[in-house]
Parts: structure tokens; C-alpha cells; sequence
């Protein structure tokens, strides 16, 4: 079993920085892809951003040049830094951890974007 813990959601000025966290704990299967999706009120959930256990990484074009993804593999950590938000990244922003080709997820944190 993978077991995924958030942090960092919050409420953020447009124009604000906010940055999640995300540690997994796993006591049988090696955690290879992470990543992060989001569901705002009324869609779909959509991917944010992942990264590989080697560091690629794939964005949304949405977020591209916005959003960084970064990983701690030594602590099976996944970092998603946010800048320059926008009122449209007003989501829901879920954990994804994928073992043995099975996706786990995080409870969800909720970001805002609002003045």
C-alpha cells in the first residue's frame, strides 16, 4: 500500500506564490511516477504536472512557466511550487503516486485564488 500526505493549500492573492507538499509512504512497492492533478468545481480532473523518478517532468500548458515540480526521492517527497497564480488555478490539487503500474492518491488540498 501507498499512503500520500498534503500540505500547503491555502488562499493566495492572483499574483501570489503557494507551494504543496507531498510526502508518500510505501512499505512494499517502489514508488516510480509523481505528480500532481487538480478538479475545479464542475470538471474534470486534469493533470497539473508529473515527474518521473529519473526528474522528467511533463506540465499542462496551462501552467507551463508558472508551476515547478520537483521530487526528494530520498523522501519520497514531491514538491509543486506555484507562482503567478491565477484565479483559474482555483482547484481542488490532488497527489498521485504510481507503484506497480496502480495510482494512489492524496486526500486533496484546496487552493484559492481570489482578491
Amino acid at each position: 500500500q501507498v499512503q500520500l500526505v498534503e500540505s500547503g493549500g491555502g488562499l493566495v492573492q492572483p499574483g501570489g506564490s503557494l507551494r504543496l507538499s507531498c510526502a508518500a509512504s510505501s512499505t512494499v512497492f517502489r514508488i516510480s511516477t509523481m505528480g500532481w492533478y487538480r478538479q475545479a468545481p464542475g470538471k474534470e480532473r486534469e493533470l497539473v504536472a508529473r515527474i518521473t523518478s529519473g526528474g522528467s517532468t511533463n506540465y499542462a500548458d496551462s501552467v507551463t512557466g508558472r508551476f515547478t515540480i520537483s521530487r526528494d526521492n530520498a523522501k519520497n517527497t514531491v514538491y509543486l511550487q506555484m507562482n503567478s497564480l491565477k484565479p483559474e488555478d482555483t482547484a481542488v490539487y490532488y497527489c498521485n503516486a504510481v507503484a506497480v503500474s496502480m495510482y494512489y492518491w492524496g486526500q486533496g488540498t484546496q487552493v484559492t485564488v481570489s482578491s
